[in-house]
């Protein structure tokens, strides 16, 4: 007892605290499909007048954990679902194919993520099956037996929805490509490479065979000139003749790589400058790039491919590795249809990252696009908004003092106002500022629509990359930050005075170069500024920004051993 009152006994007229009070929170069950499925409730009721609202974040890949990372955790009950329980630093994957790098060194778990941020974070290794926009719940499955009866599902409630589960490797519908061919998009992929190429070279060795069976499984397909395939055929290119060959120095000269692009170039999405070296380096290696033959169909030991001149083509290989392009992942296929979305590739977003036909529910990364707004939908309320003397036409000068807000609105039309291909009323408009009689200049509606006739032939989707993924995170990390401050409206961006403004600008992709490794210790990189760099002098930049850019010290420490480790011993030839 402390001054005549026993602890823990209720003091009439005094208010209990209201965590001292609370009830406890029961498991809820519903029925569906038959069976018992729980919903996951992270938190207890929280102390009454105070609410946080709940965020759940669907993947943990480039997007979804650099959204993680900036979110402020104090401000939300944050709930992270993922088949996966790491973050892989993907643009490392081709080297894993070879033992340039080990598995474990470009892995993060996420649970050592959420736990350094602190805060209200749960994380549930399960993926989702379905999402429920208009009741705010999605299906989850876990394959780890959880439930009460054990088939694994359960509902989570959300308040605000991030989907960011990235996408899966495109087939095109090409007959045998899932049966028969590697992909190159997880950790878990890079592993079947690794111990597929070892095979394929123990196989070769194996007595009993002939030259021409050696030749087929020495014989490495690479569908795809991207990027992704570029890589992989110039890493597997140095194994094979920094350290194969001298492991197996009897059947080294029948080692074939093939890279076949349906496309006139490889690189296609590079400067011509790193195209053109990019195909003379790998003729040069003995590597053979194949453009403009389309795969129609892969067979257990043969590959078909078209051409338009020489017409269908059959080879045998060893293994093949398809890498052109990605798809949809069926769930979102599904919540694609639901909301109206059907007939497109990926999510459509607006420039907010708010999924569009859907409230409070977002999506980046490369499951989702933004669809640009059109200028030419919106130019007669423009030409109203600039119109501020209502008389009918528009001077030069009203048209250049709303053009910055155009331009955040409108980004294409900052696009067109630096191209070649302007007409002369939007030269005009270009170049008529500081000019008291280009200023003076009257423009009809008419005169005003043809100006910008051809804007919106700038607007470019935005490429399924690491970096737009991890700039989007950041991006949507940053509003959810302001919308819990913001005195009303916290659900997303307002206009304000009618004049196209918003409290969040939209988002602005930010292009930082881009590498592409092209074997031999060199690579090829093209900055900002039209600046193309080629040669040991970028491989050496490759490697300083591949490290900067690693998401802990640890993988920073353990990747950089891995390099020097190469440098001193070469890779690893083991099947593990």
């Amino acid at each position: 007892e402390v001054d005549g009152v026993r602890v823990g006994e209720r003091v009439p007229g005094l208010q209990q605290p209201p965590h001292l009070h609370r009830p406890r929170r029961r498991p809820r069950q519903t029925s569906s499909g038959g069976g018992l499925v729980a919903y996951a409730d992270s938190q207890p009721d929280q102390p009454q007048g105070f609410k946080k609202k709940k965020v759940v974040v669907l993947g943990t890949g480039w997007a979804g954990t650099t959204f993680l990372r900036n979110l402020d955790s104090k401000l939300y009950d944050v709930q992270v679902i993922s088949p996966r329980n790491y973050f892989a630093f993907t643009p490392l994957l081709p080297s894993v194919t070879c033992g340039t790098v080990e598995p474990r060194s470009v892995v993060e778990p996420i649970r050592r993520i959420l736990e350094k941020k602190g805060g209200d974070f749960k994380f549930w290794e399960a993926e989702c099956f379905k999402i429920d926009p208009a009741n705010k719940k999605i299906h989850c499955r876990s394959n780890m037996g959880t439930n009460l009866d054990g088939n694994g599902e359960f509902l989570v409630d959300y308040d605000y929805l991030v989907v960011a589960v990235g996408a899966r490797s495109n087939t095109f519908n090409t007959p045998g490509v899932t049966e028969n061919c590697h992909f190159l998009k997880e950790v878990e992929d890079a592993q079947k490479i690794r111990r597929s190429v070892m095979d394929c070279f123990e196989k070769a060795s194996l007595p009993y065979l002939n030259e021409e069976e050696r030749k087929k499984n020495l014989h490495f397909v690479v569908v795809g000139g991207g990027p992704t395939g570029v890589e992989f055929a110039a890493e597997l290119h140095d194994f094979v003749t920094e350290d194969l060959s001298k492991l197996y120095p009897s059947i080294q000269h029948l080692v074939k790589i093939s890279l076949i692009e349906a496309a006139d170039h490889i690189l296609t999405m590079f400067d011509k400058r790193i195209t053109n070296f990019a195909e003379d380096k790998f003729g040069r290696d003995g590597i053979d790039v194949k453009t403009g033959y389309k795969v129609v169909k892969v067979s257990k030991d043969a590959i078909t491919m078209q051409n338009p001149a020489t017409g269908d083509i059959t080879v045998p290989y060893g293994m093949a590795v398809w890498s052109t392009g990605i798809g949809t992942r069926p769930f979102v296929v599904d919540f694609m249809k639901q909301i109206g979305q059907a007939n497109r590739r990926v999510l459509a977003t607006d420039e907010w990252l708010r999924v569009r036909e859907c409230d409070d529910v977002y999506a980046v990364g490369d499951c989702a696009t933004i669809n640009q707004r059109r200028v030419m939908e919106d130019i007669s309320e423009i030409f109203r908004v600039a119109d501020k003397d209502k008389s009918g036409t528009l001077t030069v000068k009203e048209i250049q003092d709303i053009l910055e807000d155009i331009y955040v609105r409108y980004p294409q039309v900052k696009l067109y106002m630096k191209s070649k291909q302007l007409n002369g009323i939007a030269d005009l408009i270009r170049t008529g500022k500081g000019d008291t009689e280009k200023e003076s200049v009257e423009l009809s509606i008419e005169e005003f629509k043809k100006a910008l006739s051809l804007v919106d032939s700038q607007v470019k989707n935005l490429p399924a990359t690491a970096q737009v993924a991890a700039q989007q995170g950041q991006y949507l990390a940053t509003c959810f930050n302001k919308m819990q401050t913001a005195e009303e409206n916290p659900e997303g961006p307002i206009r304000i005075r009618g004049e196209g403004r918003h409290r969040f600008n939209p988002f602005r992709y930010r292009h930082l170069g881009q590498f592409a490794p092209l074997g031999g210790e060199q690579t090829a990189a093209q900055l900002p500024g039209d600046w193309v760099s080629i040669g040991h002098s970028s491989q050496w930049l490759w490697y300083s920004v591949y490290a900067t850019k690693q998401i802990s010290w640890r993988t920073r420490a353990l990747v950089i051993s891995d390099w020097g480790r190469r440098f001193i011993f070469g890779r690893d030839s083991s099947g593990i």
